[in-house]
């Protein structure tokens, strides 16, 4: 028996996300999928560990009260303004449902985070990708005369993935002008690595969400926490959604363990800076070997080496134990998006190129 006659037909037709490689492989130097290259603090260890110990047989709160609270005391809102979801990729998903079936089609840019297009499959929402202009950077001058003529609403990532250029808020402020009558999602996962962040209009725009995750700045990735922030009505909306979906997203060892990292801000400071100053570190000695380098505002750089092709490049890295990311995509088809490791890991992989390119 055919397993797909049993699908629905929109599942059939879906070209899902893929994430970055995740191997075993010993000895490996894993700069592919942005992650954070330092343990969290040692804080949310502890707290995780009490967590585990005190209630795990009870269901966590549902509106991750707390949690809710701490987000909103770090960015000077209200917890009315917080939504809480498992990873930033699920509050996304929330929001696409949520706000963006409409009759007019999406605007977001063609070069950016893959999974926008997936999410548009998935709910049938009707998109319209802007182009980047010729240096890869987001056209906010066209997508806001594009979202002026009606449209679902807008997205971008900023800084934008998997680029990490960034746009200054002046840009921002203009989309949320050009459609005061859609939402504008600003989707900020790399923003704490030098970014511009849209938190602080809030209180003037109504349709604007922002969307932040602590996998990448707060080296969380495997607790699986994200959140948006925005005016109540929009909370009010992604929380209706949730609860027809999962009342319970975030279990006790994520809520602890998010609320101790929030409360780390040495751990927070020192190893954001660490991250952002081993990034310039190696611009330097990729632009040394040759290759050109996207300015970056976020914990990767995207590169292309214009006497190399960037699959060969990535297949020759992987022999090697290296592991970077490579996009297929007609446009960046010649780039690799480079995670930060750590100095030792960053080192490594320069000492690859330099071998590879000899």
């Amino acid at each position: 028996m055919n397993a797909p006659s049993f699908w629905s037909p929109r599942i059939a037709g879906l070209a899902p996300y893929v994430p970055g490689e995740q191997p075993r492989i010993e000895g490996l130097v894993k700069l592919n999928t942005n992650e954070n290259p330092y343990p969290p603090s040692a804080r949310v260890v502890d707290a995780i560990a009490q967590a585990a110990a005190d209630g795990l047989e009870r269901y966590p709160d549902p509106e991750s009260t707390a949690l809710r609270e701490a987000i909103a005391a770090r960015h000077g809102l209200v917890p009315d303004q917080v939504f809480v979801g498992n990873g930033s990729d699920e509050v996304l998903a929330h929001a696409f449902f949520a706000f963006f079936q409409q009759a007019e089609p999406l605007l977001f840019p063609d070069v950016t985070y893959s999974f926008y297009r997936v999410y548009v499959q998935l709910y049938g929402i009707a998109s319209e990708l802007l182009p980047v202009d010729a240096g890869l950077r987001i056209d906010a001058d066209a997508l806001a005369a594009r979202a002026a003529r009606g449209c679902a609403g807008v997205v971008i990532a900023n800084p934008n993935a998997p680029t990490g250029i960034g746009l200054p808020l002046a840009a921002i402020e203009r989309l949320l002008a050009a459609c005061p009558s859609r939402v504008v999602l600003v989707d900020e996962a790399y923003v704490d690595f030098g970014g511009e962040s849209a938190l602080g209009l809030i209180a003037r725009h109504p349709n604007l969400l922002v969307v932040q995750t602590l996998s990448k700045s707060r080296a969380l990735a495997g607790l699986r926490v994200g959140f948006a922030c925005g005016q109540r009505h929009l909370v009010d909306a992604l929380t209706r959604v949730k609860n027809s979906f999962n009342s319970y997203p975030l279990d006790r060892l994520a809520v602890a363990g998010a609320i101790a990292s929030l409360a780390d801000e040495d751990w927070f400071a020192q190893t954001r800076l660490a991250v952002m100053d081993t990034r310039e570190g190696l611009v330097l000695q990729l632009e040394d070997l040759g290759f050109e380098v996207l300015p970056s505002q976020a914990n990767f750089v995207f590169a292309r080496h214009p006497g190399h092709d960037a699959g060969a490049l990535a297949a020759a890295l992987r022999e090697r134990a290296v592991l970077v990311r490579h996009f297929r995509e007609p446009r960046v088809a010649q780039y690799l998006r480079i995670s930060i490791g750590t100095r030792a890991q960053c080192g490594a992989l320069v000492e690859a190129l330099a071998a590879i390119l000899q």
